[in-house]
């Protein structure tokens, strides 16, 4: 599932269907949009779009939404320049622009029958929501699921509902933690890593799944490889300022890779040469 080659540079118009907040400070926001040519976006786990606000410019925006939902699909933005500040601000009935799919998304063939531990850090769950829906609507496909979920402190949590429900199964194993906690936090406080001795897992059908920021990437990669999880099988996906979407520009090359070609989605065993520039 890829973009339209013929309108690869040309934004299609979204129409925003529903907006809200994620966070009570309003600094994260979720957008559910439809094309206005009534076609199916068609993307994978893990892609992103560029977003454009017109007037304003385009920013990389990843894909939270599952593909097995048709007629619309989702993302979460959290504002951090003037792209994103001037998108939060936009409502229901609102119209951006629209170009991609791009990226290679997850290997959800290589993923099946195995048993998958995803690690997610802040906003590194905006991305990965896309990978656990899917996962959960094809429950059956799939060995143990086990979710880390980290955030600062507990205002910055997002999709409480979901985190709660996802809690509350019996057919997958979710653990979540707060670097700070406050005064009405009673679950466990401390960095993402301290929840890796809380699971046993079977290293030779165990994948790895992590996203968050650049601090989290050390040393999670090294609790996972302690927990005997092969490189090929630590999957990471990279945040860069990804422009064009098709490996023209080089606003995101390290080395001798683009993210938004190559990636962003990448085992660790193809980019660790590139440790310092993670």
């Amino acid at each position: 599932m890829t973009a339209n080659k013929a309108n690869i540079h040309l934004p299609q118009p979204a129409k925003i269907v529903r907006a809200e907040w994620l966070t009570a400070n309003k600094q994260k926001k979720l957008f559910e949009l439809r094309l206005e040519n009534g076609r199916e976006l068609g993307y994978l786990p893990g892609q992103f779009v560029e977003v454009s606000v017109f007037g304003i410019g385009e920013a990389p925006i990843s894909i939270t939404s599952s593909p097995t939902s048709k007629g619309s699909f989702e993302l979460a933005v959290r504002a951090v320049g003037n792209v994103t500040n001037a998108l939060i601000k936009l409502e229901k009935s609102d119209t951006l622009g629209i170009r991609g799919p791009f990226g290679n998304g997850y290997p959800i063939p290589s993923l099946l029958g195995r048993d998958i531990l995803i690690v997610a850090g802040g906003t590194g769950l905006f991305p990965l929501r896309s990978l656990i829906h899917y996962l959960l609507d094809n429950r059956k496909s799939f060995g143990r699921i086990i979710i880390f979920f980290g955030a600062k402190n507990p205002s910055t949590r997002v999709f409480l509902s979901e985190l709660a429900q996802w809690q509350s199964r019996n057919d997958i194993e979710y653990l979540e933690t707060v670097d700070q906690c406050d005064e009405h936090w009673t679950g466990t406080t401390g960095v993402i890593t301290c929840l890796f001795p809380e699971v046993i897992i079977e290293p030779a059908k165990t994948t790895a799944i992590l996203v968050g920021p650049p601090a989290m990437y050390k040393f999670a990669i090294v609790e996972a490889k302690k927990k005997g999880i092969a490189d090929e099988q630590i999957i990471l996906s990279l945040e860069r300022r990804m422009k064009c979407g098709i490996g023209k520009c080089g606003h995101c090359q390290i080395n001798d890779i683009y993210v938004c070609r190559d990636g962003p989605v990448f085992s660790y065993a193809q980019i660790k040469h590139l440790e310092e520039g993670i």
